[in-house]
C-alpha cells in the first residue's frame, strides 16, 4: 500500500504572496529587481544595514516579490517553532526552488510534512547512520589521501568530488563511475537555477538548465525504484524503498524520486559548503589541528568507528563553530498563512517571510567577539550556543530541523580526523576568504589550501 500523502499540488498552483505590507518599514529597491544587486553581493551586509536602518522587522523586494524580514534569535523561534501554525515551508521556498526540488520534504507543511518525515526517519536511525559511515569511511581516507597529488590543489573542488562520491555510495549504494560528472552537473544546474534573474524556462538560460537537470534526476532516480524495492540493500535509496509508517504504508515512487532528488542535493552541496569553511578555520588556526590530532589519536591510525564519535567533542566544536561563521543556509523563507504579531508589528497573511540563522550567529548578546574564529566557545565550560534556544540555529528548528544533522556531523568528523592525521594545513600569508555567499556559500577562489603531507 503507497502513502497518502494530503495532496499533491504543484508549484503553479500556489498563489502569488500578498505585497500589501507597506506599513512595514523598508526599502522596494528598483522596479521588480528590488534589492537582489545588493543582495546577490553581499547578504549579510544588506540584512545587517537594514536592520540597522529600520529595527529588527523591515521589508525589502526582490525580483518582483516583497518580503518582510524577522531578525535575530526571535524571529528564528518564532517562526521555526511556529506553534500557532502560522508559517508555511512550502509556499516560502516556493518562489526559489518550488520547480526545481518539488516536494522535498522542506517543502511539505504541517500534518504531510509530518507524515513524510516519520517514514524516512527510518533512513537516518542509528543503526543506518553506522552502515553509511562504514561505506564512506575508506573512499574518504583514499580521496583525501590523492590531494598530494594535485598541484594546484583547490580544496573546495576537490571536497565537492569527495562528497559526491560519499553521497553516491552511501544514499545510493553504488560508485557513479562515468554518470558522477554528469549527476554532479545536474545539482550544480538546479541549484544555480533557484537563484535565475529570469523566471522562466528560456533555452540556454539558468532556469531552463535547472528544469532540464531535474528532468534527467527524476530519470536516473525512477529507473531503479523497482529494483531497490527487491533489493536488501542498507544505503539510504533501498532503506526509503522500504520504509513504512505503523500502518504499513511506504513512499510511492514518486515521493521516493521527490525525496532523493532533495536529499541529494542538501547532502552534497550544503556539507560541501560546510566542510569547505571548515578547513579553512583549520588552516588559520593551526593549534587546533594539533588539538583534533591528540583527541583522535585513540584510533592509533584505524578506521573510525561509529562507537568512536562520541569520542571526537573538539571535532564537532570546530565544525559548529564554521556553522556559525559562515552557515550553508544563510536564509530562510516561509509564508505566513495567518496573520501574526511580531516586534509590535501585524504581519497579515499570505506574506513572504524571510529569517536569517546568520543574524543570530553573530549576536553580541549571545557570542564572544562573534567575528573571531574560535570552536572553544562550543566547550562546556563557554556553551555560548546555549544561551538562547536559537542562538546557534544552522540545522534550523522545530518541525523542519535538518533530518540529516547528524548524517552531517558523522562525515564531518570523518573528514577532519583524515585531514588534519594526512596533512599541516596552511593558507598563503595574506589570503582572505572571499565567498559567493548564495544560493550555498562557496569561496569564489575555490579555496587554495596548502598542504603539506605528514
Amino acid at each position: 500500500m503507497t502513502s497518502q500523502t494530503a495532496s499533491r499540488q504543484t508549484p503553479s498552483d500556489i498563489p502569488v504572496a500578498d505585497n500589501s505590507v507597506l506599513h512595514i518599514p523598508g526599502v522596494d529597491g528598483l522596479p521588480y529587481f528590488g534589492v537582489a544587486r545588493e543582495f546577490l553581493a553581499n547578504p549579510r551586509a544588506l540584512n545587517r544595514r537594514l536592520k540597522a536602518t529600520y529595527g529588527p522587522v523591515y521589508r525589502t523586494r526582490f525580483l518582483g516579490q516583497r518580503t518582510v524580514a524577522l531578525t535575530g534569535a526571535e524571529g528564528l523561534q518564532l517562526v521555526m517553532l511556529d506553534r500557532d501554525k502560522n508559517f508555511s515551508s512550502q509556499k516560502g521556498w516556493h518562489h526559489s526552488i518550488g520547480h526545481l526540488f518539488f516536494r522535498g520534504l522542506m517543502l511539505l507543511d504541517f500534518d504531510e510534512h509530518r507524515y513524510h518525515r516519520r517514514i524516512m526517519q527510518a533512513a537516518f536511525k542509528r543503526d543506518a547512520l553506522a552502515d553509511y559511515m562504514s561505506m564512506m569511511h575508506d573512499v574518504t581516507a583514499a580521496g583525501i589521501s590523492q590531494w598530494r597529488e594535485q598541484p594546484d590543489f583547490r580544496f573546495y573542488r576537490a571536497i565537492k568530488q569527495l562528497t559526491l562520491d560519499n553521497a553516491a555510495l552511501a544514499f545510493l549504494g553504488l560508485p557513479l563511475g562515468p554518470e558522477a560528472t554528469r549527476l554532479n552537473q545536474a545539482f550544480v544546474d538546479t541549484v544555480a537555477a533557484s537563484l535565475a534573474l529570469v523566471r522562466v524556462p528560456v533555452p540556454g538560460l539558468a532556469m531552463w538548465r535547472g528544469l532540464r537537470a531535474r528532468k534527467m534526476l527524476c530519470a536516473f532516480f525512477e529507473s531503479q525504484v523497482e529494483a531497490r524495492r527487491a533489493s536488501e540493500k542498507t544505503d539510504m535509496f533501498t532503506r526509503l524503498c522500504h520504509a513504512t509508517d505503523d500502518d504499513g504504508r511506504h513512499f510511492s515512487n514518486e515521493d521516493i524520486v521527490d525525496h532523493m532528488i532533495f536529499l541529494m542535493m542538501a547532502a552534497h552541496d550544503t556539507v560541501t559548503s560546510s566542510l569547505t569553511t571548515a578547513a579553512f578555520g583549520l588552516a588559520t588556526a593551526p593549534e587546533w589541528q594539533q588539538r583534533l590530532r591528540e583527541e583522535a589519536s585513540f584510533a592509533d591510525g584505524r578506521p573510525l568507528h561509529h562507537d568512536d564519535l562520541a569520542a571526537l567533542p573538539q571535532h564537532e566544536w570546530l565544525f559548529n563553530e564554521a556553522l556559525r561563521m559562515w552557515g550553508p543556509v544563510p536564509f530562510i523563507p516561509r509564508r505566513s498563512v495567518r496573520s501574526f504579531e511580531f516586534e509590535g508589528y501585524t504581519i497579515p497573511a499570505n506574506v513572504q517571510i524571510g529569517i536569517s540563522p546568520d543574524s543570530a550567529h553573530y549576536d553580541e548578546r549571545f557570542w564572544s567577539q562573534p567575528e573571531r574564529f574560535d570552536p572553544q566557545r562550543f566547550s562546556p565550560e563557554r556553551a555560548e550556543h546555549k544561551s538562547h534556544p536559537f542562538a546557534f540555529a544552522p540545522y534550523g528548528g522545530g518541525a523542519h530541523k535538518c533530518i540529516g544533522m547528524h548524517f552531517a556531523q558523522n562525515l564531518a568528523k570523518v573528514v577532519l580526523r583524515e585531514l588534519v592525521s594526512q596533512y599541516d594545513i596552511s593558507v598563503a600569508p595574506g589570503y582572505q576568504l572571499d565567498m559567493q555567499p548564495i544560493p550555498i556559500p562557496k569561496p569564489k577562489d575555490d579555496l587554495p589550501l596548502q598542504l603539506k603531507p605528514r
